[in-house]
């Protein structure tokens, strides 16, 4: 994940993108790449292009984890954190 996490920023950062990724525009960022994502389940809950499906995903991950790397958050222990709250808000079912 660190190395993916470096990949992600020298990519941003090589093309002086960096100014312009707030916290705020990261969110917005989330937000519309999460929009397209749903815009293949629009009309039909197939998946009627898997490539642009991926990409989709892919994006909301990487403006995602610019965000994470911006506020000094790591992706992983944020995720477990969330999961163990999930696992006793969501017990499984017995």
């Amino acid at each position: 994940m660190k190395k993916l996490l470096e990949d992600i920023i020298k990519f941003r950062d090589e093309r002086g993108w960096r100014e312009h990724d707030t916290p705020s525009a990261l969110a917005k960022s989330i937000i519309i790449e999460a929009a397209e994502l749903l815009e293949n389940y629009q009309w039909d809950d197939t998946c009627p292009n898997q490539e642009n499906v991926e990409e989709e995903i892919a994006d909301v991950l990487i403006y995602s984890l610019a965000m994470c790397s911006d506020l000094g958050l790591d992706p992983e222990e944020i995720i477990r954190k969330k999961l163990d709250k999930n696992q006793v808000k969501y017990p499984p079912a017995k």
